[in-house]
């Protein structure tokens, strides 16, 4: 009997090169993983109305590993219907939420803009049983974006639970690093209030983009990566300059941690 899919479906909103930002990292940071899979299968997870963001999830994963096959994984059976006919080699499309109905156990499952419409406290068990559904060394990446990709915030998860939170941005757009608190994920967006940790690490961030304006004549990577290095002396981050010239800062979730309660 075949099991009836776990989730609600989501708006459906996309468009192309939304997701680039949290592509282009993943193929950089898990590309080793994908690598060493006998079975690099990737899921995108919720991919929306139109199968856009499962196409160049496969493009950019084969620039790090050609094996890669990616499964775009859809609730609602009308937007599988309307994708299978983009359907090629290594891309396939199928109908299920967070069951996430594979042959084999993914490397990598991304969800993005997937979670908005839950509610906070649904959050962990989601995680849970996704990061269940990964293989040995496999990736969970959660996290929202706005309607362009012009700002992204994710979380990165494996089997044993959240790792780190990831902020990115088309720097040239950024007034402020706290303006990417509009898309925190799930888990973090109703923390940014005083007394939380991301709130003081925005408010550090904030505070290191204000002290390095002189570096803007220099363009606005200079700026961030300045302001990046400056709070790296209290938040544990985990990427160097490399990754920051991308518009990008990975801190450690243990830090972003929200308090309890």
């Amino acid at each position: 009997m075949h099991q009836r899919p776990i989730g609600t479906a989501t708006r459906g909103t996309t468009n192309p090169n939304r997701l680039r930002r949290m592509d282009r990292w993943i193929a950089a940071t898990h590309g080793p993983a994908l690598r060493r899979s006998d079975a690099p299968v990737a899921v995108d997870l919720g991919y929306g109305a139109a199968p856009w963001t499962a196409v160049e999830l496969l493009e950019r994963l084969r620039t790090a590993e050609p094996r890669t096959a990616v499964v775009g994984v859809e609730i609602d059976p009308a937007r599988v219907a309307a994708a299978q006919p983009y359907e090629r080699e290594g891309l396939t499309f199928v109908h299920g939420g967070f069951e996430v109905p594979t042959s084999v156990r993914p490397v990598l499952i991304r969800a993005a803009n997937v979670l908005r419409q839950y509610d906070e406290g649904e959050v962990a068990e989601v995680w849970q049983r996704l990061c269940a559904r990964l293989a040995p060394g496999g990736l969970l990446v959660e996290g929202t974006c706005d309607e362009i990709g012009r700002r992204h915030v994710w979380v990165a998860l494996g089997p044993e639970g959240p790792r780190t939170v990831t902020f990115a941005t088309r720097l040239g757009s950024l007034e402020r690093p706290s303006d990417l608190a509009e898309r925190l994920p799930k888990a973090l967006i109703h923390r940014n209030v005083p007394g939380e940790p991301v709130h003081a690490f925005l408010r550090d961030l904030d505070r290191a983009w204000a002290t390095a304006s002189p570096y803007a004549s220099l363009g606005a990577r200079q700026r961030w990566i300045a302001a990046v290095r400056a709070v790296s002396a209290d938040w544990p981050l985990t990427d160097g300059v490399r990754r920051w010239r991308q518009g990008e800062i990975t801190v450690r979730w243990s830090a972003l941690r929200p308090v309890a309660g």
